[in-house]
């Protein structure tokens, strides 16, 4: 496995899927979960995240090419869906979600709330999917997925070790540092379309980096 390459992949799932975004969605959980409950949720959520990711990953080439699905329409779908989540952040909806206050919270409720930001991340996704296809051979393909899954168990092992403070933090400081990563992860999601649109050659654009 090439040492760079792996870093590389792993830093660019961390800027998608990492702690400093995952605890967030965690904090709102614990706010109506008990920790003991928060710990068993982020068990089960990074497992579903981990198998997603090994299969994503391992696929990515033939996935493409079953859908007929190209590199900038992935990337233009992946980043409306996730700017669409980001402005729910920041109005303080709750996407995704049937009942994310309802009064005896449950182990389903919780994992469910963590679908679309932790489990099946749009941008995760899309990053999984677009770093896998970059290179046609399976040992390029187990890096990715091997960086995935690094993130991935490194967001579990925050969550549990910081699950007694996300529960005594308190809710307003949550929802405002929610709306503050809404308002970052819309700029994301806005790049990632440009990207797109940069690929498919869309005049106007400038030199995209």
């Amino acid at each position: 496995m090439d040492v760079f390459s792996f870093s590389a992949a792993f830093i660019a799932f961390f800027s998608v899927v990492g702690p400093p975004k995952v605890l967030l969605a965690f904090g709102g959980l614990a706010q109506i979960h008990p920790v003991g409950q928060l710990r068993t949720i982020a068990l089960i959520s990074s497992g579903a995240a981990v198998i997603v990711g090994l299969i994503t990953g391992i696929t990515a080439p033939w996935l493409l090419d079953l859908f007929h699905i190209s590199t900038p329409a992935l990337q233009l779908a992946g980043g409306v869906i996730f700017f669409l989540y980001a402005v729910g952040l920041v109005l303080g909806l709750h996407l995704g979600s049937d009942s994310p206050h309802q009064d005896a919270p449950d182990l389903v409720s919780g994992v469910r709330e963590l679908l679309m930001p932790y489990v099946v991340s749009p941008l995760a996704m899309t990053a999984v999917l677009v770093e896998a296809a970059a290179r046609d051979s399976f040992s390029w393909r187990s890096t990715v997925v091997g960086a995935y899954v690094s993130v991935i168990a490194l967001d579990l092992v925050c969550v549990l070790l910081l699950a007694n403070l996300l529960h005594r933090t308190h809710h307003t400081t949550i929802e405002l540092l929610g709306r503050l990563l809404g308002l970052l992860l819309a700029a994301v999601g806005v790049d990632l379309v440009l990207d797109g649109l940069y690929d498919l050659g869309v005049p106007g654009l400038g030199e995209r980096h």
